[in-house]
């Protein structure tokens, strides 16, 4: 804001859209942050209503995805998408199941190095959907993976200053998956990367 009151940059037309951009993407995390701290505050309450309701895990990944999309392509990344599972339809509250997506693949990216390879594929077997979330990123030591769903918690990331957040996200997204009747495992490797895996009982 402070820049776009210069007159330099109020002559320049690129210059200005930039810090637009930059106003406008700093709104949206901004939102997210207190949404995210609103929702761990119900949580504690136990207050939290799903709207459960059939739908398809799909579609609701491919909304996930495109949000994520920017951010991957500002680091020159890759998305590798392969949503093999013969059945996706859960019982879910779309919006936070959408949410819980999305907070995985921002973790995906926010600890990656420049030209990050996230990989997301889908499965099904029995009455279970799997969803594997997987990158090459910074990873984590065996004390960071034991703590990572502990609310607050937030892994010591070296010299690594860009990773902003409250350490919400992840205690956010176990509780989610534990309110559809699912479950999550971590795997990773310190600087190899790390692996997410999402079951969820398929819809009756």
């Amino acid at each position: 804001v402070d820049a776009l009151k210069n007159e330099k940059v109020t002559a320049d037309k690129e210059k200005t859209n930039y810090f637009i951009g930059v106003i406008k993407e700093e709104n949206k995390r901004m939102n997210k942050q207190v949404e995210t701290i609103l929702q761990a505050a119900l949580l504690d309450k136990q207050e939290v209503q799903l709207n459960l309701k059939k739908l398809s895990a799909h579609a609701m990944i491919r909304s996930a995805l495109n949000n994520i999309e920017l951010p991957v392509n500002e680091k020159q990344g890759k998305l590798d998408v392969s949503l093999d599972a013969l059945k996706d339809v859960i019982m879910a509250d779309e919006v936070h199941f959408t949410n819980l997506i999305n907070n995985l693949l921002d973790n995906a990216v926010k600890y990656s190095n420049e030209n990050p390879v996230i990989k997301l594929s889908t499965s099904s077997s029995g009455n279970l959907l799997k969803i594997k979330i997987e990158d090459n990123g910074i990873g984590m030591n065996k004390e960071t993976l034991s703590r990572i769903f502990e609310k607050f918690y937030r892994a010591h990331t070296g010299n690594i200053h860009n990773v902003k957040g409250f350490g919400l996200g992840l205690s956010y997204v176990k509780t989610m998956i534990d309110a559809h009747k699912g479950n999550i495992k971590a795997e990773s490797t310190l600087g190899k990367g790390t692996c997410f895996t999402v079951t969820i009982p398929l819809a009756k």
